[in-house]
Formats: structure tokens, C-alpha cells, sequence
């Protein structure tokens, strides 16, 4: 992955919002390997959640569903 100073600000604000999804799914139950790989198998969707403007939570919440 590149290094964070060459990232744009989109992607910048993405990784914080799947941190962010990664606290909620651990709240959840999850631990935090399986939220964090979860969130990877699942990038696309998750992308996808972002850009629809869902919240951490909400996007946690429906994978937890």
C-alpha cells in the first residue's frame, strides 16, 4: 500500500472510516483479526458503504447482521 503521505485526502478519510467500522465490529464481538479481515476480504462493499454515506456504525451493523 502506498504510504500515507501519498494518499489523497478521499482515501485518507476511507482508512478512517474502516477503523472506525473495525471498533464497531469489535463492539460487536468480533475480535479485532476478524474485523480486520473481514474488512479486507470485503473492501469493495465496504467502499461501496462508504461512498452510499453510511456511518461506522451503520456499516458495522449491517455486517454484523
Amino acid at each position: 500500500m502506498a504510504k500515507k503521505q501519498d494518499l489523497d485526502p478521499e482515501e485518507q478519510a476511507l482508512i478512517a472510516w474502516c477503523i472506525e467500522v473495525e471498533t464497531h465490529l469489535i463492539a460487536g464481538g468480533a475480535t479485532r483479526a476478524q474485523a480486520q479481515d473481514h474488512i479486507e476480504e470485503q473492501i469493495e462493499w465496504f467502499t461501496d458503504l462508504y461512498f452510499d454515506g453510511l456511518t461506522p456504525e451503520q456499516a458495522a451493523q449491517e455486517a454484523l447482521a
